[in-house]
């Protein structure tokens, strides 16, 4: 499992897809693969009206992760000293075999650059110390990203808030 999480509050999500866009920006990619994605849900009723939800989808970092394992020529491989799963650009052959190996369909290929893609967190960003791109630019600060004991204190401070708004 990777030392990071990344943390999405869908009660604050609204949908925009500015996750979306900005992970593209970031990595300058074309139209297509999307690396972060937000799935709608629903709409469904609540009370007499419609509602939709939304849940994001980034690469989970698995902890044995089967795209790696799948992968002939070692592109895909996961760093051991946080656990982020990422694809070496220059060992990606573009056979594809990763994306047919992952159950959550986080590689993606890119047509422009006849090789797959897949979040890695913003590796680089977090290099330098930074937050992945997603997370800063959250419209509603929906998604959270951290380690988890970290991301623990936040969701029980956010349950808690909500349990003493029912008192």
């Amino acid at each position: 499992m990777s030392q990071y999480y990344l943390f999405q509050d869908a009660k604050k999500c609204i949908g925009c897809h500015t996750c979306e866009v900005q992970c593209k920006a970031n990595k300058g990619m074309p139209l297509g693969p999307k690396i972060c994605q937000v799935v709608e849900v629903g709409p469904k009723f609540v009370g007499p009206l419609p509602r939709a939800s939304y849940i994001f989808m980034p690469c989970f970092h698995c902890e044995n992760p089967w795209c790696v394992a799948a992968c002939p020529t070692g592109a895909m491989q996961k760093r051991a000293k946080d656990g982020i799963v990422f694809v070496d650009e220059d060992l990606c052959v573009g056979c594809k075999t990763c994306i047919s190996a992952c159950p959550w369909g986080a590689p993606q290929w890119n047509p422009e650059t006849g090789k797959v893609v897949k979040c890695d967190y913003c590796k680089d960003r977090l290099d330098q110390g930074l937050k992945p791109a997603c997370v800063t630019v959250c419209t509603t600060h929906c998604l959270q990203f951290g380690k988890p004991e970290e991301l623990r204190d936040i969701r029980r401070q956010r349950h808690a808030k909500a349990l003493s708004s029912l008192e």
